[in-house]
């Protein structure tokens, strides 16, 4: 697993105008080939009508499938602008598609490539981009005469509270870096005076906002 990587926020749609022609652009996560396919088809349901529906997806730790399709406009003008923009951003495990609605205008080669370029550059923009940053979930227990002390101090540290409950002791579990678990356990052995007790819980994925990629 990585131990970090960007992908799309979430699902979204943005749509632009370029000489009369509507562009709408579609995005949205995928782990697999599978989930890729069935998100365009999706939009190509949904915009059965519309004179294109072009696509391209990246999925995988070192981008091993990769796809553009540019689904009857001229060979390479719409679905490889699309991967490139991708590939451009550094995201993995997401799926693009646009779909174009023809205004009467035509292009040309240089200007389809710069409408679907923009058309995925501005649906990442609106969607946002998260950083998903492997984490180690640690599992502890303390006496409650160390609980303030323990919250004061994770919000300096690079730490972050997961969850917690309150028993006999209190337990809480908490999201360490992968690679960071000894370093944590000191941490919190010092804060505690050596009282609690450390275990290693999964390890999953937490997700943080970017503001600009």
């Amino acid at each position: 697993m990585l131990s970090s990587y960007y992908t799309v926020k979430q699902p979204g749609t943005h749509e632009i105008y370029i000489q009369k022609s509507r562009f709408i652009a579609y995005i949205g996560r995928a782990e697999s080939e599978e989930e890729a396919q069935a998100f365009i088809q999706s939009i190509k349901k949904k915009h059965y009508d519309a004179t294109h529906n072009c696509s391209a997806y990246l999925i995988g730790e070192n981008n091993e499938i990769q796809k553009a399709n540019d689904d009857g406009e001229p060979n390479g003008t719409a679905g490889i602008p699309i991967l490139e923009v991708l590939k451009k951003r550094g995201l993995k495990d997401t799926v693009v598609v646009v779909t174009r609605y023809f205004g009467g205008i035509k292009l040309g080669t240089g200007g389809l490539i710069r409408a679907y370029g923009s058309a995925a550059s501005e649906v990442i923009r609106t969607v946002g981009v998260v950083k998903r940053v492997l984490m180690q979930i640690m599992h502890t227990a303390f006496d409650y005469s160390y609980l303030g002390k323990i919250e004061n101090e994770l919000h300096n540290s690079p730490y972050e509270k997961k969850e917690i409950r309150y028993f006999e002791h209190v337990e809480m579990d908490i999201y360490v870096e992968s690679g960071n678990q000894e370093t944590f356990a000191e941490w919190i052995t010092n804060l505690t005076n050596g009282e609690a007790e450390i275990g290693s819980g999964d390890v999953e994925y937490l997700e943080k906002e970017i503001n600009k990629l």
